[in-house]
């Protein structure tokens, strides 16, 4: 939504609350959830992408803004497979673990508040993994799905920004990964991400550094 200079109002929200208001709006319970001013709700971080794509190309006057899904229907499909592996794969092996020993375990009375340190090994495997796949991408086009940014891009950037808030991501190892990642953090769409602050958490000086 930055890239594509949209207004968004940020709402907080715990999901693991259960608040009614919110499971009106997503039964799932998950997070992200999209209100838009007409009232349509799109949930799940994939769904809005693709609703916010359609809505660009649905324009009349075309704007200046990247694609998120560029190129022809191949080119397109690999963005997608590649979104899904982000949000899918990594988030299951590396992002949701890490956040929920790390960081929820703070924020919630019923779990214990200690790391554990048999995940914690676990999650830096995984994530030793998806770098290598990411320096892999990052070699072969120097954008991740093809020549251009695209939303498989700032997917990945996603859920590396959260492991690098936390100081877990072994950057002198990934070169590749490094300057990839450099030219996202540069992007207007991760101003707003390198500055926000988690309470009682702070990131490592290299976070918000553009030339790490």
């Amino acid at each position: 939504m930055g890239e594509l200079d949209l207004e968004t109002d940020l709402v907080e929200e715990f999901p693991w609350e259960w608040r009614e208001a919110f499971l009106a709006l997503n039964p799932a319970g998950e997070l992200p959830v999209l209100k838009t001013a007409t009232g349509t709700v799109v949930s799940g971080a994939y769904a809005i992408s693709e609703f916010l794509a359609d809505e660009q190309a649905a324009e009349e006057t075309p704007r200046e803004d990247i694609p998120l899904f560029p190129g022809n229907p191949a080119q397109r499909a690999e963005v997608r497979r590649l979104v899904d592996w982000f949000h899918g794969k990594m988030n299951r092996e590396v992002t949701r673990e890490l956040l929920a020993e790390k960081v929820y375990s703070r924020m919630r009375p019923d779990v214990p508040q200690a790391p554990d340190a048999g995940v914690i090994r676990a999650i830096r495997a995984n994530l030793h993994y998806h770098m290598s796949y990411i320096s892999h991408l990052a070699d072969q086009h120097g954008w991740l799905a093809s020549d251009d940014l695209s939303f498989a891009d700032m997917a990945a950037a996603a859920h590396l920004s959260c492991a690098d808030y936390l100081g877990e991501v072994p950057w002198d190892d990934y070169p590749a990964v490094r300057t990839w990642y450099s030219r996202i953090k540069s992007r207007k769409s991760f101003r707003p991400i390198l500055t926000d602050r988690l309470p009682g958490v702070a990131p490592p000086l290299i976070y918000t550094d553009l030339d790490f």
